[in-house]
């Protein structure tokens, strides 16, 4: 997942802005949070664990002023959940000094780190996105043509923001695995994982980077470049499922929209006898919209989660880590004794739905239906998402028969793959469904866990 945040301009506060737009994008990394600003080509970065709203204050933001900042929100994937790998990271190169944020994961990026290092550049953290920072430092082209240069020698997904030569940058690998937006306040340019961010900052959306493309704005305005060729389409289907946050647009589609016709569809495949309809909040909410529209089944709160809780450093003693979900979901007394459709987006590990369903269970349900808006995980991701093997996931080698005897439901069914594909009103060969199908747009080690390519820091 993570997210990532840019802003070029000469009359606002670059890091406010990246501040909000880094918040609208929590929920896409709550490990860390930074933020890097250059003022009259001089960088200065700040990074630290925790949520956005932790890492910054009044007085930090104050000390970041600046015509051009980037930010992120940290997901760990390749390299681990530490502050060496929190972003934006700062290379300090032989061509130019980098400030770069990162979403996605590289392939297998051992190989150009081992070549970073025989070459006498000096890597001090175990994230594939310093070795993209290096590359790009040490790059003696233009800027425009060592970005192009940077990302020849990269494989998996990569979308990037940037701060190099007092320019804002942004580049897409060439597949557009994860998303990417361009939008404007005023004269003003602004770069965003997601369209969610350009409106909390008040930017009008104008295009999604393209696969391939970067894209800088320098003092004399705004420039595309197509750096390397489109590859055919490779969008991540999940974040349509579950990444991005409901009130966003993913390749035009509304994803709200998208998820509530996946609920729509779900109830046609897989109709239930039940009392009332129920989402596992906040996720299961958009599907089990659509689910109780297309029944004709009443949609009922019948859990009520605790938003406050999400990423802790605390640790919850002996007694309350028996208790576990109960820390996020509490379920209501009107479930008692009723026939429960429960709706959710996905079943990964299996552990939080099979919690959740005896938790239903020993508040009187009668019957608890589980119903998912997307196909069963069975493979793992290379992309970004932290799937790293086969062994993590429930059903990649359990029938759906099995997978509900696994969880303790009454009945359990997934959404088709089709009935997923058709709901993102997207064309099949222009996304990636490799987690549902084993079947990937690009050259992987399938063989291997992903968590192989994770290195100990230097």
């Amino acid at each position: 997942m993570c997210g990532v945040f840019g802003v070029h301009s000469r009359e606002r506060d670059v890091a406010r802005l990246t501040y909000f737009g880094l918040f609208a994008l929590q929920h896409r990394g709550q490990e860390s949070a930074g933020i890097a600003v250059s003022e009259r080509g001089r960088l200065t970065a700040m990074r630290e664990m925790g949520l956005v709203p932790q890492v910054f204050d009044e007085e930090k933001l104050s000390a970041l002023p600046g015509e051009v900042a980037i930010g992120h929100t940290r997901y760990s994937t390749t390299g681990g959940a530490h502050w060496s790998n929190a972003q934006p990271v700062v290379h300090h190169g032989t061509a130019r000094t980098v400030a770069l944020g990162h979403n996605g994961n590289l392939v297998d990026p051992t190989p150009l780190r081992d070549e970073l290092r025989a070459a006498g550049v000096r890597l001090v953290s175990s994230s594939d996105t310093e070795v993209i920072a290096a590359l790009l430092a040490n790059d003696p082209a233009p800027l425009p043509d060592a970005v192009a240069a940077t990302m020849r020698r990269l494989s998996g997904a990569y979308t990037v923001v940037a701060i190099a030569e007092g320019s804002l940058v942004a580049f897409r690998d060439p597949l557009g695995i994860r998303p990417l937006t361009l939008g404007r306040i005023g004269d003003d340019w602004v770069v965003a994982s997601e369209t969610c961010a350009l409106d909390l900052v008040g930017a009008e959306p104008v295009r999604d980077v393209l696969p391939g493309e970067v894209v800088w704005v320098d003092d004399e305005g705004f420039h595309h470049a197509q750096a390397v060729p489109r590859g055919r389409g490779a969008a991540c289907i999940v974040e349509h499922v579950y990444f991005a946050r409901p009130d966003s647009s993913l390749n035009g589609v509304g994803v709200h929209a998208a998820r509530v016709r996946m609920g729509e569809r779900l109830a046609e495949e897989a109709p239930v006898v039940a009392d009332l309809v129920m989402p596992i909040p906040d996720s299961g909410t958009p599907a089990a919209i659509g689910f109780a529209k297309r029944s004709g089944i009443p949609y009922e709160e019948g859990l009520i989660k605790n938003r406050y809780v999400g990423r802790t450093f605390i640790q919850p003693d002996q007694e309350l880590r028996r208790q576990g979900i109960r820390m996020k979901f509490n379920p209501l007394a009107e479930i008692a004794g009723r026939r429960l459709a429960i709706v959710d987006d996905s079943i990964v590990r299996g552990s939080t739905t099979r919690a959740l369903v005896e938790m239903l269970f020993e508040a009187g349900a009668a019957e608890v239906h589980v119903r998912i808006s997307s196909p069963p995980f069975v493979s793992p991701c290379f992309y970004g998402m932290d799937i790293s093997d086969e062994t993590q996931l429930a059903a990649a080698h359990r029938s759906v028969e099995e997978m509900g005897e696994h969880i303790g439901a009454t009945s359990l069914a997934y959404l088709s793959l089709d009935g997923m594909q058709e709901a993102t009103r997207l064309p099949e060969d222009e996304v990636c469904r490799a987690c549902f199908t084993r079947s990937y747009p690009t050259a992987v080690p399938v063989a291997a866990a992903k968590h192989r390519f994770e290195t100990s820091a230097a």
